[in-house]
């Protein structure tokens, strides 16, 4: 937003957003943070203080971070090769050690830090911590054609959510506090699994009954064949958009757990694009948004 915009204009832009600051009061936000929003300075910035201000009028933000760029970096410094399969890194116990350290530790407290400079007091969580996140190894199947057997991939301490317990969350909101929780989770015999952020993201807000479950991407939304954002989609019209080939590579899955989220409770859900400066509030506050919005 321009930080010198008329009176008049500012006034407009505040009564606009009026009403939805009246009907999100106390509303559960779940942000999934990612992509170049987590790398540019002004964009973690604006973030911090979007994040801020969503706290302060009342609504109850709860963050999940990626940090997949930051991990290459440390590994590749150390020495260790990245490998991957269907996107997601194969992790053996040294990458799953470095993971660990990165996302709970470096790209967690720069959230942390960030947005507490901004006068909101976040704290950090890794997903281990008071049972958050539950998980049990992921299991990936590769099917190589139609007359080839399907095939099983071992990627590692990879790992899908068993059970989310959103107890600490509950009691942070409750308290003031703003949850960043690092995707990495639980098994059964205590070791650590590496979860996809986005996945984490979705079955949070699941299991918080969330109002909204924001996606932050370097993507406008949804785009039509014609590159035009889909403003407004329902599961019938992802459907119909996958298997025509409008949706493809990485947003399938992220539209597919959206689907999944509305559907077991979590009221909307938006992707936009992050890379537009204070793009969450632009989205929440603003009567035509600026990215896709999933529907049940």
């Amino acid at each position: 937003m321009n930080d010198h915009l008329p009176g008049s204009t500012v006034a407009d832009i505040l009564i606009e957003a009026l009403p939805y600051i009246q009907r999100f009061a106390g509303m559960t936000l779940v942000i999934k943070y990612g992509g170049h929003a987590m790398v540019d300075e002004q964009l973690k910035q604006d973030f911090a203080r979007d994040i801020t201000l969503l706290k302060l009028i009342g609504l109850h933000p709860v963050v999940v971070h990626g940090g997949g760029p930051q991990i290459s970096s440390v590994l590749e410094r150390m020495g260790i090769r990245s490998n991957f399969v269907q996107g997601m890194r194969v992790t053996d116990e040294p990458t799953m050690d470095v993971v660990e350290m990165v996302l709970g530790g470096r790209v967690n407290k720069a959230i942390v830090a960030q947005i507490n400079r901004q006068g909101a007091r976040a704290v950090g969580l890794s997903g281990k911590d008071a049972g958050l996140i539950q998980a049990r190894k992921l299991k990936i199947v590769h099917q190589a054609g139609a007359d080839k057997p399907a095939e099983a991939i071992d990627a590692g301490l990879v790992g899908d959510v068993t059970r989310i317990d959103v107890h600490i969350i509950k009691t942070l909101n409750r308290e003031g506090f703003i949850p960043i929780v690092a995707p990495v989770g639980t098994g059964e015999g205590g070791e650590t699994y590496n979860i996809n952020a986005d996945v984490v993201a979705a079955r949070i807000a699941m299991a918080l009954g969330a109002g909204r479950l924001v996606f932050l991407t370097d993507v406008d939304g949804v785009l039509d064949t014609a590159g035009r954002l889909v403003s407004s989609i329902d599961a019938d019209g992802i459907t119909r958009m996958i298997e025509d080939g409008e949706i493809t590579g990485g947003m399938i899955p992220k539209i597919r757990h959206a689907i999944d989220a509305v559907e077991k409770g979590v009221g909307k859900v938006a992707i936009i694009n992050g890379t537009r400066r204070h793009a969450l509030l632009l989205e929440l506050f603003t009567d035509s948004g600026i990215g896709t919005e999933v529907t049940p």
